[in-house]
């Protein structure tokens, strides 16, 4: 199924005018310096193509003929069609028999180029560098060690004048279709004794099978989707490698390449803690172009585009334009990692753009929390993982944890336990976290972790609300008598009334207490409301109209309090988390007057 719909995704962008997609037998590659040479093979120039893309610098892409997976101790015997890396073009480096042998293989692939190419001025060209020693001036070009800085720094050459490399020179293009189409066209006369035929696992066709995958780019990996290990155990019925899955070459190279522009994209590729998700539909649709902006962190340049986005996924919604008239146009959603040998698939989903869409809008709506920035604004899901996970980095966030979530949002399910006790534990850890600049205490319960555990409970309560527990507001719910809820808006009050009878203070009872008070409130409220009675006294003397407004605030919320305690339940300790985090919005708020 994943390999179908990748495949489908390929031949709906190969049919799209002015699709990015590579057709068949190519692909788009990035290639940081060309060795500009003249007809007679003399070196001119080793041209850098770095170019401006929006705020970063990148290196210019071509369409060049497919590379070729190369692995085990013979990989340096193949080569690519007049490009590859800098120890096939220039054996570097020098001290590396590798090197040497790859250089050769270069050399002798040149050589074995058939007679009409060989013809093409700049394949010519390419021969007669060599011949002039042509790897010693570009080693003492001023540009050679910012090669060197590039890991295998993919080169090829370039005509002056000529305004495209030579391996996008239309000879040599119009010889990689055709032997393309050659190979498709063969009968079994022709077939080659080491080539294998039988129906496509994807296309049910019969054609050639692809003995090895195309390799995808994760991160810094470089792994293929299927792959099977020679001689390793998983052979059956005699069949090596990828036979033990016979994907014809075409369908091999179709879904290869869809899965690699998914995952080059800037808008149908996300992080999600360990894997990389990507998106697409079945056919073109607004979700498609748009999902990107629910769940990315928002450009540096442009930071309210991602709220524009959520608010014409709502308006949308409520309009019917994701209601298109074939209700039956799926939507995917494939989530991804580098392993050990293969890419490890994390998470699959499958489901209509309508219903994608309304649980995108649910996802959301669960999240709304009060904030003083921007209410609506849209928490990606990479930043809210980050907020559970120590010093808030992607190596840290729980395993498998990004797949859960995944799953919850996409197929409207509660969100995993694991994620509600991750949010409050993680708020008892940090109660002692200081300001770089002021030295002063930074609040515990964050935006991004009151979010999500309002969305945990009240998704939780959804499903199985046995005590008929009330949904968690979006700001203060003065009428929630929880007892979580309420200890949660006590200790906000009290720690207010601390810090208003003593200004300047850099440390408040959030620092010693908030981890006890959230999870065995018996053993600290009693002291804490005694400690508040003399910073009450000290409002009274010197701020008499603020004294009666705490203590009214403080009898308003204990009124539903007959005792502290001795423990709080997880979902207690998240409505006090809750509690705590809509006080102290409530109190930094300006009234109107």
């Amino acid at each position: 199924m994943i390999l179908q719909a990748l495949k489908e995704y390929y031949d709906r962008k190969a049919v799209e005018p002015d699709s990015d997609i590579a057709p068949e037998g190519f692909e788009l590659k990035n290639i940081p310096f060309l060795v500009v040479i003249k007809p007679d093979g003399e070196f001119v120039n080793l041209k850098p193509t770095r170019e401006k893309l929006g705020e970063r610098i990148v290196f210019k892409q071509f369409l060049l003929p497919r590379s070729k997976t190369r692995t085990g101790g013979k990989s340096f015997k193949t080569t690519f069609l007049l490009w590859d890396h800098i120890g096939y073009l220039f054996g570097y480096p020098d001290s590396d028999p590798k090197s040497i042998k790859q250089h050769q293989t270069w050399l002798n692939a040149l050589k074995k180029l058939p007679d009409y190419l060989q013809q093409d001025e700049g394949v010519k060209a390419i021969r007669l560098f060599y011949e002039k020693d042509g790897i010693a001036a570009v080693k003492n070009h001023a540009s050679w060690p910012e090669c060197l800085k590039i890991p295998s720094c993919n080169m090829t050459f370039s005509l002056v004048g000529d305004t495209v490399p030579i391996p996008c020179r239309k000879a040599i293009q119009d010889h990689v279709r055709t032997t393309i189409l050659q190979a498709m066209t063969s009968n079994e006369e022709e077939q080659n004794v080491d080539k294998v035929f039988a129906n496509c696992l994807i296309t049910g066709n019969y054609g050639e099978i692809a003995r090895t995958h195309g390799r995808t780019p994760i991160d810094k990996d470089t792994k293929s989707l299927v792959a099977f290990q020679k001689n390793s155990g998983y052979d059956s019925f005699g069949k090596e490698q990828c036979f033990n899955a016979p994907v014809c070459k075409s369908a091999e190279f179709a879904y290869t390449t869809g899965l690699n522009t998914l995952l080059r994209s800037r808008g149908q590729r996300i992080r999600v803690g360990d894997a990389n998700a990507v998106f697409w539909s079945e056919k073109s649709s607004a979700l498609e172009k748009d999902a990107y902006f629910f769940f990315s962190e928002p450009p540096k340049d442009d930071p309210d585009r991602n709220i524009e986005a959520v608010r014409a996924l709502y308006a949308s919604i409520w309009n019917g334009t994701y209601v298109v008239p074939n209700e039956s146009n799926r939507f995917y959603i494939l989530g991804l990692s580098p392993n050990a040998a293969r890419i490890a698939v994390r998470f699959w989903h499958v489901g209509t753009v309508k219903e994608m869409g309304t649980r995108f809008k649910q996802h959301i709506d669960d999240l709304a929390i009060s904030h003083a920035a921007k209410i609506d604004n849209a928490l990606p899901i990479r930043r809210l993982l980050r907020s559970i996970a120590a010093q808030e980095k992607d190596d840290n966030i729980p395993p498998n944890l990004s797949g859960e979530v995944m799953r919850a949002i996409l197929q409207g399910l509660p969100y995993p336990a694991t994620l509600l006790q991750a949010a409050v534990r993680r708020n008892r850890a940090e109660q002692a976290k200081k300001n770089k600049n002021t030295g002063k205490s930074l609040p515990n319960v964050t935006y991004e972790r009151a979010a999500l555990i309002k969305a945990c409970l009240n998704r939780a309560m959804r499903f199985n609300n046995q005590k008929n527990e009330k949904e968690i507001t979006m700001c203060l719910d003065p009428e929630n008598t929880n007892i979580g809820y309420r200890l949660g808006r006590l200790f906000a009050v009290l720690e207010k009334i601390q810090t208003e009878a003593n200004p300047g203070l850099n440390a408040t009872i959030r620092d010693r207490f908030f981890g006890a008070a959230s999870s065995t409130p018996v053993t600290v409220f009693a002291n804490l409301m005694r400690l508040s009675s003399h910073h009450i006294s000290k409002l009274e003397k010197e701020k008499p109209g603020l004294f009666v407004t705490r203590k009214q605030m403080i009898g308003e919320i204990m009124c539903y309090v007959k005792d502290f305690p001795p423990h709080l339940a997880l979902e207690d300790q998240g409505r006090f988390a809750i509690g705590y985090y809509h006080q102290n919005q409530d109190l930094w708020t300006k009234k109107d007057k």
